[in-house]
Formats: C-alpha cells, sequence, structure tokens
C-alpha cells in the first residue's frame, strides 16, 4: 500500500441541537457544516474529490449523498459515495474503507464524514409525526421535514436480540463488567471515577465539547446512579453532531498542505467469540490493537494520545489495560497516579472523550480523528499536548452474543 495522509478535517460543535438548549438542525445540516470546514482548511477544490464515504446510524437511505448533493459536490460526472452502518464506530468504518481504497490506488482524493441527530424523536430528520417517522424506511430525496427516512430511537425488533431482551443494555453491560473489575483488581469506585473528572476538565478547554464544565469527584460519586456502580456522570450523554476529514496519496496530499498527518494503520474487526469468557477484557481491543501496532511499526509506548470510545468511565480502565499500556488489572492505580492524564504516559481523551465532548454515534469517530489530526499538527491551544507525534483512535459499536463488540475500529497517525 502506499502512503495515505489526512489533509483536513471539520467538525462541529457537539450538542442537543434539539431546539431547547441548541437550535433544531437536522443531521445534514450538521453534516454539511463538518464537510466545509474540512474542505475550506484542506484548500481543495470540491470538484477534484474523487468518493465520499458517510458513517450514520438513524440518518435517511443515501444520506450521504444527500449531504454532497445539497453542497453541489455531485457533479455531472456523478460521485460515488459509500454510506456506512456500523453503530458507533460508523463513521471511523467509513474512515477504513477510504483508508484502503486510497492506500490500494482506487482513488486519490477523498472525503470521509459522519452525521447524527439523537436528541431529536425523529432522528433530526424533521417535524413530521413520530409513528410515521418511525415507520418510514425510506422514500423521497431532500432533507429536512421534506426527506424520506426513518429516525428516532434505534430498536431491535423482539427476539432478534437475546441480550437485550434479557435487559442487557449497555449500562447494565457497563456495570457487569466494573463490578468484576472491582471484584477481582480491586478497582474503586473512586479510582472510575476520577476517569469522568479528568474527561470533563479535558472537555472544559474544548470549544468543540458538548459539556465544557469541569467536575469534581464528589458530584460524579453524588450523581444518579444508573446502574449500580455506574453513575450518570461516568456514562457518556445522547449527542447531536457532524465530523469530516479528507484523505488524500501521499503526492496529492502534498500539493495541498506542509503539515499532512499520516495515517500509518487502520484495522477492523467484527465480533471475538470467546471460547472462555474474559469478563475483565474486551478481546476485540486487544487483537484489533495488535494488527495496528503490527501494521504502524509502533507500540504502546510510542503512543502520545488516545482518543477512545469512553462510552463508560470503567471502560477508559479496561481500555488502558487492553491497548498495553499496563498489565490486565493496573487500570485502576494507572489513573489515580495520572498515567493517562497530561504529564502521564499518554494522554487519554484530550478532547474530553465521549464524556465530556459528546457521542453522536456516527460522527464519533470521524470526531475523534479531527482532535488527532490537529493535535499532531499542534493547532490544540490549552489542550495541545506537548510533542505529540503519534496518536491512536479507538472506536467500538454494538454488543455480540459473546459480551464483545459488534465492531472494533483502531487507527494509529502520525505527523
Amino acid at each position: 500500500m502506499r502512503k495515505v495522509c489526512i489533509v483536513g478535517a471539520g467538525m462541529t460543535r457537539f450538542g442537543k441541537y434539539d431546539g431547547k438548549h441548541l437550535p433544531w438542525r437536522s443531521l445534514h445540516d450538521l453534516g454539511e457544516e463538518a464537510v466545509l470546514m474540512a474542505v475550506k482548511e484542506a484548500g481543495v477544490e470540491p470538484t477534484k474529490i474523487q468518493a465520499g464515504y458517510c458513517g450514520t446510524v438513524q440518518g435517511a437511505p443515501t444520506c450521504g449523498e444527500i449531504i454532497l448533493d445539497e453542497l453541489g459536490m455531485i457533479g455531472p460526472g456523478g460521485l460515488p459515495v459509500y454510506n456506512h452502518e456500523n453503530a458507533c464506530a460508523s463513521s471511523l468504518a467509513a474512515f477504513r474503507q477510504a483508508y484502503m481504497d486510497v492506500g490500494n490506488s482506487v482513488y486519490d482524493l477523498v472525503i470521509v464524514f459522519g452525521a447524527e441527530t439523537m436528541t431529536s424523536p425523529l432522528g433530526g430528520l424533521g417535524p413530521m409525526p413520530e409513528m410515521v417517522a418511525g415507520m418510514m424506511g425510506g422514500g423521497g430525496g431532500g432533507k429536512g421535514e421534506e426527506g424520506g427516512g426513518g429516525g428516532g430511537a434505534i430498536q431491535v425488533p423482539e427476539g432478534k436480540m437475546l441480550l437485550s431482551d434479557a435487559g442487557m443494555l449497555f449500562p447494565a453491560f457497563m456495570a457487569m463488567l466494573t463490578r468484576r473489575h472491582m471484584y477481582d483488581f480491586g478497582t474503586t469506585m473512586e479510582q472510575i471515577a476520577m476517569v469522568s473528572v479528568q474527561s470533563h476538565k479535558h472537555g472544559a478547554m474544548n470549544p468543540y465539547a458538548s459539556y465544557r464544565k469541569e467536575v469534581t469527584l464528589e458530584e460524579v460519586l453524588n450523581s444518579r446512579m444508573i446502574c449500580d456502580p455506574v453513575h450518570l456522570l461516568e456514562i457518556c450523554p445522547n449527542t447531536d453532531g457532524g465530523s469530516a476529514v479528507i484523505l488524500a496519496s501521499e503526492d496529492v496530499a502534498r500539493r495541498y498542505t506542509t503539515k499532512p498527518v499520516e495515517v500509518r494503520a487502520c484495522s477492523l474487526i467484527g465480533p471475538v467469540y470467546k471460547g472462555k469468557v474474559l469478563p475483565n477484557s474486551i478481546q476485540s481491543t486487544v487483537i484489533a490493537s495488535r494488527q495496528a501496532y503490527g501494521a504502524a511499526g509502533v507500540g504502546p509506548e510510542d503512543i502520545d494520545m488516545v482518543e477512545m470510545h469512553d462510552d463508560s468511565a470503567a471502560f477508559e480502565v479496561f481500555t488502558y489495560e487492553d491497548l498495553g499500556f499496563c498489565k490486565k488489572g493496573e487500570g485502576g492505580p494507572a489513573v489515580e497516579r495520572g498515567d493517562l492524564d497530561y504529564g502521564g504516559k499518554a494522554v487519554f481523551s484530550p478532547s474530553g472523550g465521549l464524556q465530556s465532548k459528546g457521542h453522536p454515534l456516527g460522527a464519533t469517530g470521524c470526531g475523534q480523528l479531527f482532535e488527532i489530526f490537529h493535535q499532531l499538527r499542534g493547532e490544540c491551544g490549552a489542550r495541545q499536548v506537548e510533542g505529540a507525534k503519534v496518536g491512536l483512535v479507538h472506536n467500538g459499536g454494538g454488543l455480540a452474543g459473546a459480551l464483545e463488540p459488534m465492531v472494533m475500529c483502531i487507527g494509529i497517525l502520525s505527523r
């Protein structure tokens, strides 16, 4: 494969565009803003882009085409657009396909983007009756109230997911893993809460974050119990947003920027079967990270920062271990020592992560890339990781029968 680089990135502020907290906006609006920002930053002529890759979960069918068409980026000659739905990892899975296509000379210049609205009852598609929106599986083109497509809550038909039918939703899943980690290794509630405190401290420095307010350890531990021992301030909020990155082959990248960021590796695997249950480890993280480290020629000791899928504060403890930054069971003390913070071994979630920045499903992966891209270019102001040279993106989605993510995607970038 030839070298692949990111030459520009765009992102909306993540937040609740529900008409109460922030002005109502459709997911197409949010996607368009992010795409325009990436195109402008890269200095790329839109007509030069050869393909588009879109990640969304609740978006209408052909969401990618709708967004690019509204921007006038689908010209007379047409433009191939690939839509990806892979739960929380949708846009990073789209990014992986784009990376492989550019690396294998299918295209030279492409755009990857994600968009999601989770706080509007209709998925941000428009003010239609909820029952109608939930029933719609397709329809006309366009966006907003004129568009077709479903929206609203993500629901799996009864009988299709035994785990969900039995109550194994994500809060319950994380609660069980957390309790087992506490039982096996003595990890404390205080250590887990410290992750949330750290993430909100980082998010307070990020203008794109949904929540820009620091929290204390006491506030986290005294927040409402969602699923024992997981507190409200230890799980990510429902969020809306858009994000985008532009990928180019190395020679094309040099035409647009003197500061390209190289994509060293991007691994993606499906659910892992646990022949022997390992309740304190996400094996897909272990396997995908090893693949990415091998392809990039680096190890945990070379990573300066990690944008990770911290949908629960405890997940950051597990992931620190599973990525190889410490031995299994040592994640809690590592958090307490500050190993995951500025001045530590590697800075985890300098953007504030899902905990503070928010988690708009399809937009999360490219949002993580946006942060790492600008960190490696030294453009993150107060939250800049000093001397950052290598960054890792960790993004999983869905829950399989073996209590593993349905998909795990890990990318490694460097300057």
